[in-house]
C-alpha cells in the first residue's frame, strides 16, 4: 500500500500543480494582468510547486533529508536526465539569453548554496546547515533574479516567450474550481509522497536523503520530463533548456529559501557531493553551449548527460552500503 500511495501522491502533485498553474492564469488574465508578468510568476513557479509543496511538508515534519534530497536531486535530475533524454533524441537549440542569463545564474546558485551549507569548513561550527537566514537571503536573491529577468524580457531583441499556455483560459467559476483543487491534490499529493517515502527508506535502510534524491527526485521532475521530451520528439524544443534551468535556479532560492525559512536544514558532508554535481551539470552545460554546433546540445553530448546520471544514481546506492 505504501508503494501505491507513493504513487497515487505523485499524480497528484503533478495533476495538482497543472490545474493551480491553468487557473490562475485564467484568473490572472480576467483581472488583465500582463502575460509577461503571468509568465514570470505564475507559470515560471508552477513547474517548482511539486518540490515546494514536498518540502514544505518535509520541514514541518522534521524529515529534512528529504528535503534536502529533493532539492539537490531534482536539479541534477533536471540537468543530466531531463536534458540529457531529451538531447539524444534530438538535438536541443538554446536560446541566447538562457546561455548568458539563466545558466550563470544556476551555476552561481549552487555554488551559493556550497558556501551557505559548509558551517563547519568556514565558520568553524560544528553542524553543516542551511539556517533561516540563509533562506531568507535565498529569498531575497531570487527576488533580484525575479527584477532581473522582468527587465530583461522587456529589452529590445530578446529571444524568450514568456507568455503562459493559450489553453489555459476558462470561466471564473471553472478557473477557481482548478485552483482550489490543484491546491488539494497538491497538498495531499506532498504529504502522501514523504510520509511513503519515509516508510520506505526505514524498511529498507536507506537514508532519507537517497531516498529524496532518488524516487522523489525523479518523481517531482516527471512534468519537465515528459515536456522536454515530447518537445524534443517533435522538433520543437527551442525553449526546453531555458524551462528547466529556470526550474533550477527556482529550486535552489525560492524552494529551498522556503523550506530553510520554516526551519533550519542540517546538511551532511555526504551532501557536498551532490552539491558539487549540480555545480558541474551547469559547468558541463555551459561548455556544451560552445562545443560542436554552437549554443546547442547534440546527441553524443545528451548521451553523455544520461550516462553521468546513471553513474550517479550508481553511487548513491553503494553510498548508503557504506553508511549502512
Amino acid at each position: 500500500m505504501v508503494y501505491l500511495q507513493l504513487v497515487i501522491g505523485l499524480s497528484l502533485l503533478i495533476k495538482g500543480a497543472d490545474l493551480l498553474v491553468n487557473g490562475a492564469v485564467s484568473i490572472a488574465r480576467r483581472f488583465q494582468v500582463p502575460s509577461i508578468v503571468i509568465g514570470l510568476t505564475i507559470v515560471a513557479l508552477g513547474t517548482s510547486l511539486p518540490e515546494l509543496f514536498v518540502n514544505i511538508y518535509a520541514s514541518l515534519t522534521d524529515n529534512s533529508g528529504i528535503a534536502v534530497g529533493n532539492v539537490l536531486g531534482s536539479n541534477i535530475a533536471n540537468t543530466l536526465l531531463v536534458l540529457g533524454l531529451a538531447g539524444a533524441i534530438a538535438p536541443l537549440k538554446v536560446q541566447e539569453g538562457t546561455v548568458w542569463a539563466e545558466i550563470p545564474l544556476s551555476l552561481l546558485g549552487g555554488i551559493m548554496l556550497a558556501v551557505a551549507v559548509n558551517d563547519v569548513f568556514f565558520d568553524g561550527a560544528l553542524h553543516n546547515q542551511l539556517t533561516r537566514t540563509d533562506g531568507l537571503a535565498f529569498l531575497g536573491f531570487f527576488m533580484i533574479f525575479s527584477y532581473y529577468s522582468y527587465n530583461l524580457s522587456q529589452s529590445k531583441g530578446n529571444d524568450r516567450r514568456l507568455d503562459p499556455p493559450s489553453e489555459a483560459s476558462f470561466g471564473p467559476i471553472k478557473s477557481w474550481v482548478y485552483v482550489v483543487l490543484g491546491m488539494i491534490g497538491l497538498a495531499l499529493g506532498g504529504d502522501w509522497i514523504v510520509a511513503s517515502a519515509v516508510v520506505i527508506a526505514r524498511d529498507f535502510n536507506v537514508a532519507d536523503d537517497i531516498i529524496g534524491l532518488t524516487i522523489v527526485a525523479i518523481g517531482t521532475s516527471l512534468p519537465e520530463l515528459a515536456t522536454s521530451a515530447m518537445a524534443a520528439w517533435r522538433g520543437n524544443a527551442a525553449i526546453a533548456v531555458g524551462n528547466v534551468v529556470g526550474s533550477n535556479i527556482f529550486n535552489i532560492f525560492f524552494v529551498l529559501g522556503i523550506s530553510a525559512t520554516i526551519k533550519a536544514l542540517p546538511f551532511s558532508m555526504h551532501n557536498n557531493v551532490d552539491i558539487g554535481l549540480v555545480i558541474l551539470s551547469n559547468i558541463l552545460l555551459f561548455i556544451f553551449m560552445f562545443t560542436g554546433k554552437r549554443r546547442s546540445i547534440n546527441r553524443g553530448e545528451g548521451l553523455f548527460m544520461l550516462f553521468l546520471y546513471a553513474t550517479y544514481i550508481a553511487s548513491l546506492f553503494i553510498r548508503n552500503g557504506i553508511a549502512s
